[in-house]
């Protein structure tokens, strides 16, 4: 009885080393991605943003390095966004406008729409320094949108 327990042990043993080393080799030096890895989001939507097409907030500061905007848009999301990033002193490190792009996806089976904001999406700071950012916003400004920014980890 104590040799077939010590089997069990040894093969299960045996498969967690299994599951340790392929771990290491699927995913070699990568680390785990926080959950409050964004440096800075807002959520346009609802009443108070509705006749608003130019909304200011501060960023915070900005350590160097190369960051990304995210976006989480809808179907009724502003057809076009001219986002400007500058330091407090009021230079201008980003400025790029966006436009919504709809796209029918046919899997054969069912069809639906994707949107997604085109346009230029990383931006490198070399100064660190207090940032805010300017949204502009036309079309559709009753719609929602999410806009984040995220640092990178690597360059681009």
């Amino acid at each position: 009885m104590a040799k077939k327990s010590a089997i069990v042990v040894g093969i299960a043993a045996a498969a967690v080393a299994v599951s340790i080393a392929y771990g290491a080799i699927a995913n070699p030096g990568a680390e785990e991605e926080s959950l409050n890895s964004g440096i800075w989001d807002i959520r346009i939507s609802g009443p108070e943003f509705q006749d608003l097409p130019t909304i200011g907030s501060e960023v915070g500061i900005l350590g160097k390095g190369t960051y990304e905007i995210g976006f989480v848009p809808m179907g009724d999301s502003p057809e076009l966004l001219n986002l400007r990033i500058m330091s407090e002193d009021g230079y201008q490190i980003f400025e790029q406008e966006f436009y919504l792009e709809k796209s029918l996806v046919d899997t054969g089976i069912s069809k639906y729409y994707t949107w997604e904001y085109i346009g230029e999406k990383f931006f490198t700071v070399s100064e660190r320094d207090n940032y805010e950012i300017v949204i502009n916003r036309e079309g559709n400004l009753n719609g929602s949108v999410s806009i984040s920014i995220e640092k990178l980890d690597r360059s681009i």
